[in-house]
């Protein structure tokens, strides 16, 4: 399943106590998390590996990550969990490079306008209102073009007592990140002011599906209180878009730099 694994104990910025399993490779941090939820392990454990296997049979190196939760929340006020899991990831990750990281919709990581990585949910209701678990992935491609090594980062990697990796540190920063802006899960605008300013979509052109054609539309903006895309329809009138899989966004996109 793995070359390696330990279990390392962080505290989180809100006082919570984080387990981190850490894996020098593996195939599917997300396989490994939804069993582990299954045998009943704790909220806040992690399930973390430097390293997978990609579509072309090569590894690449990078975050891949997954948060086991045990919310005491309800199915409606989750809905804003995916926005915020990719605020904390882009705002963490820009820490660690000079270059310009950006976000699509709903929880894509662009660096310089390419689409480098990614985060997503998956849960299990125990009943019709609240979550027994959900497992918050995280799956990023991590490269010196990207992120350039910085003289801190190679200080790090050869004196930490702990075998930390600089995609440990990254990794770390993601993790303390996320639970500063999950213990503020139901203030949204903590968190829904970074994903709106890393919004890299705005007056981008896109594809839609109204549920006859795909059309060509312009991205707007995102809503602030529901996280739903905003985009221009017939007469500039604005649409919400809540469904991802209505609409069609590139992997590379036209960056603008701010003067």
């Amino acid at each position: 399943m793995s070359d390696t694994s330990n279990v390392i104990t962080m505290r989180g910025n809100d006082g919570g106590i984080i387990k981190l399993e850490f894996h020098d490779s593996l195939a599917s941090t997300s396989a490994l998390a939804r069993a582990y939820a299954a045998k009943g392990y704790p909220d806040r454990y992690v399930v973390f590996s430097e390293s997978k296997i990609n579509e072309d049979g090569e590894s690449e190196r990078g975050i891949y990550m997954s948060i086991l939760l045990r919310p005491s929340i309800f199915s409606s006020q989750a809905s804003l969990l995916g926005a915020m899991s990719a605020a904390a990831m882009v705002s963490a990750l820009q820490e660690h490079t000079v270059h310009h990281l950006g976000l699509g919709w709903v929880s894509d990581l662009y660096c310089n306008g390419v689409k480098i990585g990614h985060s997503s949910l998956e849960g299990k209701l125990d009943n019709f209102t609240s979550y027994e678990y959900i497992i918050v992935n995280y799956d990023i491609k991590i490269s010196k073009k990207s992120f350039p090594p910085r003289l801190t980062d190679m200080i790090r990697e050869v004196f930490e007592a702990d075998n930390t990796s600089v995609n440990m540190i990254m990794a770390k920063t993601v993790l303390l990140r996320f639970f500063t802006m999950y213990a503020n899960l139901k203030a949204s605008s903590k968190f829904m002011d970074i994903y709106s300013e890393k919004l890299i979509l705005r007056g981008i052109k896109i594809k839609y599906d109204d549920g006859q054609k795909k059309r060509s539309c312009r991205v707007l903006s995102v809503d602030s209180k529901t996280g739903a895309l905003v985009i221009e329809g017939r007469g500039g009138k604005p649409i919400h878009v809540t469904s991802p899989s209505n609409v069609q966004i590139p992997k590379r996109i036209k960056v603008k730099h701010k003067a």
